[in-house]
């Protein structure tokens, strides 16, 4: 007997959303590695730089499943991940091969309609704020992956293993957010610090004089101390914070990539501390080494205090 196929769909889903698809199913199964690593507790803890420049056996579980799962379904893309691994045989366990249905059925913005896969670059960290997972900070990490076209950030997905880990033993943990420029983003409720508020968040184990000097000049209400770019800009799309201020060369595309989507999508902006947009095409260095200023809101009131000699000791 034959079945029925219902209607048959107009267009098939684009490069883009194909690959945003995969990206929120694969950022799940690294979200499940992530709570996996430390449930069978052997972080498999690594110094690379320094003290605080860490790396766990779920960075690099994680790493590898994205990147393998990703290159599999779409072999011509650039993926840039944050570790820096040895080739390997890929264990069949780490690849996900699924996609998020809803995100299939979403309209592409037309403007991305027609890229090729071979136009996309996907900066990839895989677990953003290891310094906090490895000491039970576990609502500061995240795991990130950002899709840019020529050079700007366009879609992005942002996996929060420990969502709702406070909330009891039967908690479900873990959330997934995702967003397209043009489109949206999905996953979270907006909501905006009450007006009038200045809430700076910022680094937690990177400060610097710098830093402080930055954000003495605005003249915060208060001024919180987090770990993970990911977390911070989620802090700033969900009222906890009106601005991340990071005036110091430490951070990374990787860091940046996915998030920035995500602020973008809904009306907020992500520069370096001079205002410049961030480049994320293959070549660009990784080092965002002019710092980052980001807000929901009100963008100008920041801007506008960042002291010009933070300015003159960033270059870009």
């Amino acid at each position: 007997m034959l079945s029925s196929r219902g209607p048959i769909m107009a267009s098939s889903p684009t490069v883009l959303m194909r690959l945003v698809a995969s990206a929120y199913s694969i950022a799940q199964k690294a979200g499940t590695i992530v709570r996996r690593v430390i449930a069978e507790g052997d972080l498999g803890i690594i110094e690379k730089t320094c003290a605080t420049d860490l790396q766990t056996k779920a960075d690099r579980l994680v790493q590898v499943s994205i990147c393998s799962s990703l290159a599999r379904k779409f072999p011509k893309l650039t993926i840039i991940g944050e570790e820096d691994l040895p080739p390997e045989d890929v264990d069949q366990e780490l690849i996900e091969d699924g996609q998020w249905e809803e995100i299939l059925k979403q309209p592409c913005p037309s403007q991305y309609s027609a890229i090729k896969e071979e136009d996309l670059v996907v900066w990839v960290d895989p677990l953003d704020g290891t310094k906090e997972y490895t000491e039970g900070l576990l609502d500061n990490v995240t795991v990130l992956i950002g899709i840019a076209y020529e050079g700007k950030a366009i879609a992005g997905v942002i996996n929060q293993p420990y969502y709702n880990y406070q909330a009891g033993p039967d908690a479900v943990l873990g959330r997934t957010i995702w967003g397209v420029l043009g489109l949206g983003a999905f996953g979270f409720q907006l909501k905006e610090v009450p007006a009038g508020k200045h809430i700076i968040t910022t680094t937690r184990s990177h400060n610097s004089q710098l830093v402080t000097d930055c954000i003495t000049a605005m003249n915060p209400d208060d001024v919180l101390r987090v770990g993970g770019a990911g977390n911070k800009i989620i802090q700033l799309i969900e009222g906890k914070a009106s601005a991340y201020v990071f005036a110091s060369p430490g951070c990374k595309k990787w860091d940046t990539c996915a998030p920035e989507v995500i602020l973008h999508a809904v009306g907020g902006k992500l520069t370096d501390i001079h205002g410049n947009a961030l480049q994320y095409n293959k070549e660009v260095k990784h080092m965002n080494s002019a710092g980052v200023l980001a807000t929901l809101r009100n963008y100008d009131y920041y801007a506008s205090r960042v002291p010009q000699s933070v300015k003159n000791a960033l270059v870009p």
